[in-house]
């Protein structure tokens, strides 16, 4: 298979194969490939194809399927709930979680977030999330949705969840965030607050819906900083031999 992997989306994923847009630009104009040549396909969804392509056209890049595969999602799915800041660097946490394997991510709107939750998703952020995806590899494209209705509507969203878990620095009296709770089969959820702090209504609330306390450690992480850490340790705990 080509070293060059490109996405198309799973509602374009039939005969005749086409990119277009970006994806077709970039294959083109940035890499010059051309006819012969052998690329890995994503579709988001699992799927995961081996291209050649055929032809190099105004209207996209036309390619013929040689190979497709299908991955299984994994068995341990982690949920990142991460309240909406102005301040937060966006698009690199977009790309960071999905090669760190997120299965959601939920932006929340916090009683002490800066500004406000916009009211749709921005294709930037989507591109981001793409961006990842294609530099290591994984066919899966986290869901992406924005709760407005605060922390009502995220442990409303989160009753489902196998696990539910409350981390953030300077907790006193409860364990650190370790592979034993993080990494476990099925749907964890962690929520992370806004620069400004969880309020009192919203910790209660949260702990009223059985979200486990965890520590991240004595310093005072930025939101995407803590977002990061929890899902760092949440895939490697997910790999250890006996999570297997």
């Amino acid at each position: 298979m080509g070293n060059h992997t490109f996405y198309l989306p799973p509602e374009c994923w039939a005969t005749p194969y086409l990119l277009e847009g970006q994806e077709a630009r970039h294959l083109a104009r940035v890499l010059r490939l051309g006819p012969g040549e052998e690329i890995r396909v994503l579709d988001g969804c699992g799927r995961e194809g081996r291209f050649r392509v055929e032809r190099v056209a105004r209207r996209g890049v036309e390619l013929a399927l040689l190979e497709e595969m299908r991955h299984p999602r994994s068995v341990s799915r982690a949920v990142m709930a991460l309240a909406w800041s102005k301040a937060t660097r966006r698009g690199f946490f977009m790309e960071k979680a999905v090669e760190l394997g997120v299965h959601a991510v939920w932006l929340w709107q916090g009683e002490h977030s800066q500004g406000r939750l916009p009211s749709d998703v921005k294709e930037s952020w989507q591109a981001q999330m793409i961006a990842g995806a294609k530099q290591c590899g994984n066919p899966w494209l986290p869901e992406l949705a924005l709760l407005s209705g605060g922390a009502e509507e995220l442990v409303a969203r989160s009753a489902a969840a196998d696990h539910r878990v409350l981390p953030w620095e300077r907790q006193e009296g409860v364990p650190m965030l370790t592979p034993d709770m993080a990494g476990r089969p099925g749907v964890t959820v962690y929520v992370i607050g806004p620069e400004g702090g969880f309020s009192e209504r919203e910790l209660a609330l949260l702990r009223g819906a059985d979200f486990a306390a965890a520590s991240l450690g004595g310093r005072v992480l930025r939101c995407e900083t803590a977002a990061l850490l929890c899902l760092g340790i949440h895939w490697w705990a997910a790999q250890l031999p006996s999570r297997s």
